[in-house]
């Protein structure tokens, strides 16, 4: 054969033709049902491993009727707040056998209920984290992913199991940080339009600034160079404090100071939020609110795993975020 020919791949047919048995019977063999008689199960199993058949992992699954697979749907794989979740859930399918299949919606909303859908069709069960639809958009859409697990969002009605974060407590937790500090003027840099959690955060620090500082919204992002971007006109609204809508925003920020010598601290104080491995590891080490990302990962799969065994899952969840207090803050010196 030249060396360039590809070999073909040998088939249950051939396997059932090695073996002197029907296809039926290989793939109940490869399948390990009980109702093949021992010696043809021998036969079958002498014929594939000499011509070095290997069954296909999803036919497999489609035989039995699943698939030893589920998905998580995510806004952004770039984001690590999104990567330490998704290491909990593997970790913890793993320990039970599962793979993880991940789809990033690329911070699409539109395209979020066909792709939930999509790759809910491919696995045995979904874990939706941070989905950027409307409320109503998941009530609707709940009956075609079922089983599935929220992540990161609380839906009123939705009878999926939930595992949810306590935003407005760590909003709290920052604001009486930086009053507590003198800061009389704050601007915050915004997340994603469509995303949930910032509208928690835009609207608690709304309501906890009253009466102590000024606060001051502008557009930003998610990402590390949306910070960077944004960090001039954060300076530029005369605020002694900004809160980015992330860490990866908030280092963004940090970025940009450095590289025109603004100096933090000393004459600007800069916040995170999910506390992301780099956040302690930033110059100066980054103040934030502290996400057990990798918990959330594997209480989504706990309640998943329940599921699928045809049991009762735990109760929802709601994580209290800890504020972290380090470099990039200190009192106001102007």
């Amino acid at each position: 054969m030249d060396p360039g020919e590809r070999t073909p791949s040998v088939t249950i047919r051939d396997v059932a033709r090695a073996a002197q048995v029907s296809p039926a019977t290989v793939s109940r063999v490869m399948n390990r049902r009980s109702t093949v008689d021992v010696e043809l199960a021998r036969r079958v199993q002498q014929a594939a491993a000499s011509l070095g058949y290997h069954p296909s992992a999803v036919a497999q699954g489609l035989a039995r009727g699943r698939t030893e697979l589920v998905s998580i749907l995510v806004p952004d794989l770039g984001n690590p707040m999104f990567q330490s979740v998704l290491r909990g859930i593997s970790r913890a399918a793993g320990v039970e056998g599962y793979r993880v299949l991940v789809t990033d919606s690329h911070e699409m909303p539109l395209e979020e209920p066909f792709l939930a859908q999509e790759t809910r069709l491919r696995t045995d069960g979904l874990v939706l984290c941070s989905p950027r639809s409307h409320d109503q958009e998941l009530l609707e859409l709940a009956g075609k992913l079922e089983p599935f697990v929220l992540v990161n969002r609380h839906v009123e009605g939705l009878l999926a199991p939930m595992v949810a974060v306590d935003y407005a407590a760590g909003i709290r937790a920052l604001v009486a940080h930086l009053a507590g500090l003198g800061h009389r003027h704050v601007a915050y840099l915004s997340g994603p339009m469509a995303s949930v959690s910032n509208q928690e955060r835009l609207d608690t620090l709304h309501a906890s600034a009253e009466g102590r500082f000024e606060l001051t919204v502008l557009e930003c992002g998610s990402m590390h160079e949306d910070g960077y971007e944004a960090a001039d006109r954060a300076l530029g609204t005369g605020a002694t404090a900004i809160i980015g809508y992330n860490d990866l925003v908030a280092l963004g920020a940090l970025g940009k100071f450095h590289a025109i010598g603004v100096s933090v601290p000393d004459e600007v104080s800069v916040v995170g939020f999910d506390d992301i491995a780099f956040a302690r590891y930033a110059s100066p080490m980054l103040t934030t609110v502290a996400v057990p990302q990798e918990a959330l990962g594997e209480e989504a799969w706990q309640r998943l795993s329940a599921v699928l065994r045809g049991e009762e899952p735990p109760a929802d969840v709601c994580f209290t975020p800890r504020l972290e207090v380090r470099q990039s803050t200190a009192r106001v010196s102007r």
